[in-house]
């Protein structure tokens, strides 16, 4: 049971496997101003996550353990710094605080700047709405911001399925395009409800074979998988854009790029209130549905990297933290 100056949270002392997590006490965050503090309802985990607590990720800016891991966040306002004036203590929000700096959110409490928060979408609990800030701000940016998609495009979206992907197919749909989605052929009929045009099952079929004359590929995949960055250049029409999120672009890919006519880019989401506002707008208005694959308990951290690591879930995996 933890005090009024100290939290439960998953901790790890050093890099390794799954393992290293443990639970533990550490000392309750308090709000500066203009920030605000959050009761932790529950947190989602990311690919990022386990390849942090292994090493990579962001392990370069968090530096050496001990540190506590997580970026999504859903929760109620427990405690408000001064000059805070978008919400108030006991509204429920949810936000994807300090991104690629420390967030701890696994844990009871955090506290952040209260622009990088939203309010919760009203028609989904907190369970799920942990699911959606880093994924779905991933998806957004790179789709709107970076790829600027618009309406009659063709989207190709590698890692469909994932708690990005899904995302990713959900929103260029909204934007009007054409959405093809390349997953493992159990996950075909899920994503097709979600509104994907095309699926292309990645184990039988070269989907550069398949797949041409499309404006934008956001790449959740990487050439550090059987170059599917690299591949995906022959997906695309000339001044087509190629969008790279997990493993950058290096010299050879930018120089493939250029001689082929194409944009190519790489992507690190970023905190943003105002845009989590807009997807919990399409959440709530039934444009965009959350992939819950499973919830469990905070101090089953260890598990839920396990499966994450696995590759086999479907959407989002997320902590239950306090009710």
């Amino acid at each position: 049971m933890s005090s009024d100056d100290t939290m439960r949270a998953i901790t790890q002392d050093s890099l390794g496997g799954p393992g290293v997590l443990r639970l533990g006490e550490v000392a309750r965050p308090r709000p500066l101003p203009t920030e605000i503090q959050v009761r932790v309802h529950a947190a989602g985990v990311n690919p990022v996550d386990w390849k942090t607590r292994a090493g990579g990720g962001m392990s370069g800016v968090l530096g050496e353990p001990p540190f506590v891991l997580g970026w999504d966040v859903s929760g109620v306002v427990s405690e408000i710094g001064g000059g805070v004036t978008t919400v108030q203590v006991g509204d429920a929000v949810y936000g994807m605080p300090w991104f690629p700096r420390q967030a701890g959110a696994y844990a009871e409490y955090v506290t952040a700047p209260s622009r990088q928060f939203a309010r919760k979408p009203a028609t989904i609990d907190h369970d799920r709405a942990a699911a959606v800030p880093l994924a779905g701000l991933t998806a957004w940016q790179s789709l709107v911001d970076t790829a600027e998609v618009e309406a009659g495009q063709r989207v190709l979206v590698h890692a469909a399925a994932g708690g990005v992907g899904h995302f990713a197919v959900q929103i260029a749909k909204h934007l009007g395009a054409y959405v093809i989605g390349t997953a493992s052929a159990a996950k075909h009929e899920w994503l097709r409800a979600l509104g994907a045009d095309e699926v292309v099952d990645y184990r039988t079929v070269r989907f550069e074979d398949v797949v041409r004359d499309v404006d934008a590929v956001i790449d959740l995949v990487g050439d550090g998988h059987d170059s599917t960055s690299s591949r995906s250049l022959r997906t695309l029409r000339p001044g087509g854009h190629l969008v790279v999120v997990p493993s950058g672009v290096s010299p050879d890919l930018a120089g493939a790029a250029h001689e082929q006519g194409v944009r190519v880019s790489d992507f690190l989401v970023e905190p943003d209130g105002h845009t989590l506002s807009r997807i919990a707008r399409l959440i709530d208005g039934g444009a965009v549905t959350v992939g819950l694959d499973d919830v469990l308990p905070l101090e089953q951290a260890a598990e839920a990297h396990r499966r994450g690591e696995a590759g086999e879930t479907r959407g989002k995996l997320v902590l239950h933290v306090t009710s």
